[in-house]
């Protein structure tokens, strides 16, 4: 079971645009509607779904060598959500998704078959963890799409040394624009924290406070940022040009992919991308529609959510952002990066 965020609707309307092309909307929340069955995840993959509830209740918490506490998943997201909260104003319930159970059971146990253990003699936990959760109060639209302010996490044990004595644990936080018509995470190199070390809670609060109030007051930059990519239309040899370059540029020689941009995805991610020009409902190539910059970087968003590991999924969505923005300079000759090599 998916905790869903909800949608918020409109009461007055503020331009927050600078550009007179550009307009931002600005939203009061005044009620909120549960998404119902259909909500789509902000990660697909080989997750699965798991309630805050289940996670604490149900999971046991891995320890080092020394048999020294790790930092719970749990525990993780309460520090981050916290900081939020003093940040930005309250969030919604988190969305949590999983992958690599570690599946254990209890000593008492050991002689039972498989199939022959009861609910209350297995435990487990999970190798990778992400989640996400928007603030309440703050809701734009761009694009005709209504986008929220989300906050979330990402942790992989898998990066910790748990063979050895209690030592800093890794994780990596975000904050950043998510459109709500498909939960695609649109993510800039100022809301992501990279990997942080951490000891404590009281490390993870630190490092999250200082993340947020550095992104909160170019929020709307950030946003006018993605908004202006509908400004780009991209023909479609452009597109085929882009999905060429791309498949070629995983099979370069490692010195020669340095000479170019990073977008580390592969042809299943790429072949998403495809599939998604073609057929995708709300940001695919429509008839008597111009196909542009930010319908790119939503067909590459959606791409990297569905095959994307946890651990690698924030560093990748950025990238994805990144890149719609890089190919728009490239097109209207702005380029400096040389994304301009993507269209040749």
């Amino acid at each position: 079971m998916t905790v869903a965020p909800i949608e918020a609707k409109v009461v007055s309307e503020v331009t927050l645009g600078v550009d007179d092309d550009i307009e931002v909307i600005d939203a009061e929340v005044i009620e909120e509607e549960d998404w119902g069955d259909n909500h789509p995840n902000f990660i697909e993959s080989n997750t699965s779904a798991i309630t805050l509830e289940e996670l604490t209740t149900k999971n046991v918490i891995p320890t080092f060598s020394d048999n020294t506490l790790t930092l719970s998943h749990p525990n993780f997201i309460g520090a981050v959500a916290k900081m939020a909260e003093q940040v930005f104003g309250e969030l919604t319930p988190v969305e949590i998704r999983v992958s690599h159970p570690i599946i254990g059971r209890v000593p008492s146990a050991q002689h039972k078959k498989a199939n022959e253990l009861l609910d209350e003699e297995k435990t487990v936990f999970y190798q990778r963890m992400a989640w996400c959760c928007r603030v309440k109060n703050i809701t734009r639209e761009i694009n005709g799409q209504t986008v929220h302010l989300v906050i979330g996490g990402v942790r992989a044990y898998s990066e910790d040394k748990l063979y050895n004595r209690q030592s800093p644990q890794k994780f990596h936080v975000f904050v950043g624009w998510r459109v709500r018509v498909c939960s695609n995470l649109m993510l800039t190199c100022d809301g992501n924290s990279g990997t942080i070390e951490c000891m404590t809670e009281a490390d993870i609060m630190q490092k999250s406070l200082e993340l947020f109030t550095a992104f909160n007051p170019h929020k709307e930059d950030t946003l006018r940022l993605l908004e202006n990519l509908h400004s780009t239309p991209i023909s479609e040899t452009q597109f085929c040009n882009i999905v060429g370059r791309l498949r070629l540029l995983q099979n370069l020689p490692v010195t020669e992919q340095k000479l170019h941009p990073s977008f580390t995805i592969g042809d299943q991610a790429v072949n998403t991308m495809v599939k998604n020009y073609v057929s995708d409902p709300n940001f695919g190539k429509k008839e008597g529609e111009t196909y542009t910059c930010w319908n790119l970087m939503q067909n590459a968003n959606e791409a990297v959510k569905q095959s994307a590991y946890i651990d690698r999924f924030i560093d990748r969505n950025q990238q994805a952002t990144d890149f719609a923005i890089g190919i728009q300079k490239a097109i209207n000759g702005e380029d400096t990066d040389g994304y301009d090599w993507f269209l040749n």
